[in-house]
């Protein structure tokens, strides 16, 4: 008899599990969405004017975000290695690439800030210009999503050390994983956008 439950209760996890990955992918593709209309205004915007950044105007330095890429890439790749870790029930390890995750997101947030104050400090604010406010909103966005990012790890890797998730069942830790990839892509286009096309 205990057997039989087991199945039921297998199957109705994985009938529940793929609704909510159907239900996750929507919300991501909704966030592709909104990064893409703001993406499309900054480049309808950036295309209009014939010196971009607008004369006066500081641009944000490409080393400072080259640094913060590496960090957030650098996460990227702690954040696989923790899922593997997990999936292959080493759990000191999956803890400590999780813990480096949210490190390395933190850094980048750390980073971001740090950019934002010489930004404003040289006088480049949202206010100020076409640059400052496509700059400051597409990059805020993007911090925005990295906070939440960082909140949803810390929340996964807490409810994985309670014991929440378990080798078969780990929707939480997969949904974050997709997260943490997708904020990773979008700051690829992010990156190319404001920092490499000049």
């Amino acid at each position: 008899m205990a057997v039989h439950e087991l199945t039921v209760d297998d199957a109705l996890y994985q009938e529940v599990r793929d609704q909510r990955l159907l239900g996750f992918l929507f919300f991501l593709i909704s966030d592709v969405i909104i990064f893409s209309s703001f993406i499309y205004g900054y480049v309808y915007l950036r295309s209009t004017v014939m010196a971009w950044p607008p004369p006066g105007i500081e641009p944000a330095a490409l080393y400072m975000a080259g640094v913060n890429s590496i960090v957030l890439f650098g996460s990227g790749a702690t954040m696989h290695y923790a899922m593997e870790f997990f999936k292959h029930g080493d759990k000191r390890r999956f803890v400590g690439y999780m813990i480096a995750t949210i490190v390395l997101g933190v850094g980048f947030l750390s980073g971001q800030a740090f950019e934002y104050f010489n930004l404003l400090h040289a006088g480049t604010t949202w206010p100020s210009s076409i640059y400052g406010a496509s700059f400051f909103t597409l990059t805020g966005l993007h911090g925005f999503h990295v906070f939440i990012g960082v909140i949803f790890l810390i929340t996964v890797l807490i409810q994985t050390l309670r014991g929440t998730y378990t080798a078969q069942r780990y929707f939480g830790l997969t949904a974050a994983a997709l997260y943490w990839h997708f904020v990773d892509v979008i700051w690829v286009v992010l990156f190319s956008l404001l920092y490499v096309w000049r």
